[in-house]
């Protein structure tokens, strides 16, 4: 399946003949939740980013940023990442036959995401720090050397993801009244914005973030931010004034959400609809529940990541193993019971 860059050539800035990077990523499903549509008193549909190649939306936004990257003559590529920016830039860097390096928090990444950067070959570098700091950094490193930033401040990052916007409203044949989705470093919301605007389309952006972690909704940077939602634990987000603008000119709203409600959306996708997602992703859907759609009818829940981002949350949050001796009595116990 070709990439999203063969797909929307014409809405984006490559020129037929320029190199493109891709690993197929795009053209993710968009799901009806019917047991969801119940609870939140709407028709609700998601749309499960974690099926791009690297298991998360940054897919979007890398082949389109590494793309260029190549196209400029880069030879190396560096993100500051709190999980999916870094495993999305190392497979793409590795695809592009570039060198990859990726600044996490160090102790702040779940274990799937490192291990993504790892076995693509990236150099992972662990700071002592948090992702704000790591991302100032890194911008520092980038103006001093013939380095390539692939953060969501690249606006090829942003013209990838705008793309997802054109999927939605094809699949939904223009009719959207509003989209939740999840806010970190406020990247996603701005180019989904972007594609609705290009499209002529206004649905309500009500953007989420988790209570630790969640600048907009106080007015100032949080220093210290802390959420089990990892990839938007993010206490200054690059495109603050972006998102604002997107939820502003879109009469939509930003709102906090707890740890608590974020898990509870996130075991009720997993159970009721079958969808496993990271729990950054059920912010939106956390979000939904906890706030509502503004009167919206028809609502898509951006779910950003793949659950098996991060294991050690699914495990801590999923039913216990039952053990069970080799013998039918025993079996018939152990599943009827």
């Amino acid at each position: 399946m070709p990439g999203l860059i063969d797909r929307h050539r014409g809405r984006l800035p490559f020129a037929p003949g320029d190199p493109v990077v891709s690993l197929g990523e795009g053209s993710t499903p968009l799901v009806q939740a019917p047991r969801l549509s119940a609870r939140a008193g709407a028709e609700v549909w998601l749309k499960v980013e974690g099926a791009n190649p690297t298991g998360s939306f940054k897919d979007r936004g890398m082949t389109c940023a590494v793309s260029a990257a190549v196209r400029e003559g880069a030879r190396a590529i560096i993100c500051a990442s709190t999980g999916n920016t870094a495993a999305s830039a190392a497979a793409y860097a590795a695809r592009a036959g570039l060198r990859g390096a990726v600044i996490v928090p160090e102790g702040k990444i779940a274990a799937g995401k490192l291990a993504q950067a790892l076995v693509h070959g990236a150099r992972v570098v662990a700071l002592k720090g948090n992702f704000d700091e790591a991302l100032r950094l890194v911008r520092e490193l980038t103006d001093r050397q013939p380095i390539a930033l692939v953060n969501s401040i690249n606006e090829f990052r942003i013209e990838g993801q705008k793309t997802a916007a054109f999927e939605l409203l094809d699949d939904l044949d223009g009719e959207l009244e509003a989209l939740c989705i999840p806010v970190g470093n406020a990247g996603n919301i701005t180019a989904y914005w972007r594609g609705f605007r290009e499209s002529g389309a206004r649905p309500r952006m009500l953007g989420f973030q988790a209570a630790g972690a969640a600048p907009l909704v106080q007015g100032e940077p949080v220093e210290h931010p802390e959420t089990v939602a990892s990839a938007i634990r993010i206490g200054n987000p690059a495109r603050w004034e972006d998102a604002m603008d997107a939820m502003t000119s879109s009469g939509g709203a930003v709102s906090a959400v707890s740890d608590e409600q974020i898990l509870e959306a996130y075991r009720l996708l997993a159970v009721e609809e079958g969808i496993f997602c990271e729990p950054a992703s059920a912010a939106s859907v956390a979000g939904l529940l906890a706030h509502g759609a503004k009167g919206a009818r028809r609502v898509v829940c951006v779910l950003t990541g793949h659950g098996l981002k991060d294991p050690d949350v699914a495990l801590a949050q999923a039913g216990a193993i039952v053990p069970c001796a080799p013998e039918l009595e025993a079996i018939e116990r152990a599943v009827l019971e």
